[in-house]
């Protein structure tokens, strides 16, 4: 988890959270805080940037004056670049956090399985800017990256050169995540390990088109495929509204195992205040769950 100096949950409500991240403090849009009012209401009027959307969901950001093109904020080894972009994110979903350390246990344990000769090898597919691939590769791990977005693909290699990782070993891919994997599979490539955390919608630079109610499950199966011989872990993430905790383990547990007696374990993740409040940011399926 973060160091409360780096990130801090301050309040949330009515739609919307308000975060301390690095010496910031944002008020974004969290739709987990839908119908829930606000703890700490005088707080909300200290916000460095508020981001908003108006009546035709067209984006905008409010900031103070002083406020910078871009920040850093670090998690044990990873240090990532932080901006405003048009859709209200930032380049960090902070409750990831906990999926990093899990990773990094994941990997130490692979390494001394029989199923790994050599490093663990591991896909990380919708990969954003780069958290859990840097948590993979500072744990030891060769690391694939795939994301379509060039530019996304950018700013996950300057986070690497900030982590200080610029010579860990990190291919990095600018291709649509379902493509790719076909093509491995076609390939007869092998991984050990699967990390995706995919949206609800989106597009590939060739125009390809994503739906995650539709498409999910094949991807899921085509990853099975990749990691059949020598899986080590896998994990999966969702921040859509619909997926909840029991339907995104048995998704995975179906794809890997055929069944829903495999050790996959389904959660929701929350972002917690000091208080103790708890914001539901999304929902994760692990194997194996410990």
């Amino acid at each position: 988890m973060f160091d409360c100096d780096q990130y801090e949950l301050l309040d949330f409500g009515n739609g919307r959270k308000l975060e301390r991240i690095g010496g910031f403090v944002l008020d974004r849009l969290a739709p987990g805080a839908a119908g829930q009012r606000p703890s700490r209401p005088t707080l909300w009027d200290k916000a460095d940037a508020i981001y908003s959307r108006d009546k035709t969901q067209r984006g905008r950001w409010r900031c103070s004056a002083g406020w910078p093109e871009n920040w850093t904020v670090s998690n044990g080894p990873i240090t990532l670049e932080l901006k405003p972009t048009e859709v209200g994110h930032i380049g960090l979903f902070a409750e990831q956090a906990a999926n990093w350390d899990w990773l990094a246990v994941q990997i130490k344990r692979a390494h001394q399985s029989p199923k790994v000769q050599g490093r663990v090898k591991v896909l990380n597919l919708f990969a954003y800017t780069g958290g859990s691939t840097l948590a993979a590769a500072a744990a030891g791990a060769d690391v694939v990256h795939v994301d379509s977005a060039k530019n996304t693909v950018g700013w996950a290699q300057r986070n690497a050169q900030r982590s200080g990782l610029q010579d860990a070993t990190i291919r990095w891919i600018v291709e649509d995540a379902a493509t790719f994997v076909k093509r491995e599979v076609k390939r007869e490539n092998v991984y050990h390990a699967v990390i995706l955390d995919p949206p609800s919608y989106g597009h590939g630079p060739q125009g390809e088109t994503w739906k995650l109610t539709r498409d999910l499950a094949e991807l899921l199966r085509a990853c099975a495929n990749l990691t059949e011989k020598q899986r080590c872990f896998f994990l999966l993430t969702c921040h859509s509204t619909g997926f909840g905790a029991p339907e995104v383990e048995a998704l995975l547990s179906d794809a890997l195992f055929g069944n829903c007696q495999s050790g996959t374990r389904g959660k929701t993740i929350y972002l917690e205040t000091k208080d103790g409040r708890r914001l539901r940011s999304g929902v994760a399926a692990r194997w194996p769950h410990s």
